[in-house]
């Protein structure tokens, strides 16, 4: 009997390892980004406000040079991640653009209230699994923008 308790214990220690490494990171760089739009639909209230801003959310999908930036409080024109205050989106294309040495890039599009948006994140993988190291639009980028508003 002593035996099953410790091999439960080890099953109970290597189910919260499992957990933890489960709040961070993403199995595939096309699920990280497919996530993050998950966040701006017209479903369930706490999954349409957007990308929340919380220390949580930004472990599970930001390098650590762009958590506390993603996470510090900020008054910003517009949603970076929709390029918009506001947003009612169309079907979210995703698919892998380049990979190179340690990034590959994904492209993400649709359509914002009828304006076409195009982004590239910029994706690393590491023990975490695959995180957001940057976000490039056309003109700015997520960590030029963030930085633009800090406080």
């Amino acid at each position: 009997m002593r035996e099953l308790g410790g091999i439960g214990g080890i099953g109970a220690l290597l189910a919260g390892l499992w957990l933890a490494a489960a709040e961070a990171g993403f199995r595939t760089p096309e699920s990280l980004v497919r996530n993050v739009y998950a966040h701006y639909g017209e479903g369930a209230p706490e999954l349409s406000k957007g990308l929340p801003r919380d220390t949580a959310t930004a472990r599970q999908f930001f390098d650590l040079p762009l958590r506390k930036a993603w996470s510090t409080p900020r008054v910003e024109p517009y949603d970076f991640l929709v390029q918009s205050p506001n947003w009612r989106l169309g079907p979210v294309t995703i698919a892998v653009v380049r990979r190179q040495y340690d990034k590959t890039y994904v492209a993400a599009n649709f359509d914002n209230h009828g304006r076409r948006v195009a982004l590239n994140f910029v994706l690393v993988n590491g023990p975490e699994g695959w995180l957001i190291t940057d976000v490039e639009s056309p003109h700015d980028s997520l960590r030029m923008f963030l930085e633009q508003f800090r406080n």
